[in-house]
């Protein structure tokens, strides 16, 4: 066994359990706490570099940094597939789509919400009003402060994060489809 193998052994050994119940008593799910525990230890264990702990309060504090992350994109997928739910449950049921486009649908809504959350609040606010709100620029920018002009700029920015979101997908099809 390596060294570096050693202390990640060390580290699951002795930290594992207390960041599991530190994430049941957060989530209020012992499930949830288990995976999200697992997901915390995989991101150390594939991270670029070897990370070293100089204290037991050093490597808690990282482990529930990693974990709070963790926490935080599970509550976001959870209001996404409860939004995505409540949209199902208005809709008459011959309208429902098919398990699968369901599942395509909450896929694309986690990516752009995730888009989302790397561009500057503004920029994901005026997105969401201009596009799914159908508010005009200068609706927007007197919502947010600003001229129509940084709205049409904040939108643009968005777009083209779900253009690059597009791309991605196009080019995982493609690889995915056989060779002619």
């Amino acid at each position: 066994m390596s060294h570096a193998s050693s202390l990640l052994e060390n580290l699951y050994v002795h930290h594992h359990g207390w960041l599991q119940g530190w994430l049941r008593r957060r989530l209020g799910n012992g499930a949830d706490a288990a995976d999200l525990a697992h997901d915390t230890f995989v991101r150390l264990i594939s991270g670029r570099t070897q990370r070293r702990f100089d204290s037991v309060a050093e490597a808690r504090a990282y482990l529930r940094t990693t974990a709070q992350h963790l926490c935080i994109n599970l509550w976001r997928r959870q209001e996404i597939e409860k939004a995505w739910l409540d949209t199902l449950a208005s809709m008459p049921l011959a309208n429902h789509p098919s398990a699968e486009r369901q599942a395509m649908v909450l896929q694309a809504l986690e990516e752009v919400l995730t888009m989302l959350h790397q561009l500057s609040p503004k920029a994901a606010r005026a997105f969401t009003l201009a596009v799914i709100c159908e508010m005009t620029d200068d609706e927007v920018g007197l919502e947010l402060g600003v001229s129509g002009r940084m709205v049409r700029k904040y939108v643009a920015q968005a777009m083209l994060g779900c253009l690059s979101l597009r791309a991605r997908q196009t080019a995982t099809e493609l690889s995915h489809e056989p060779a002619a």
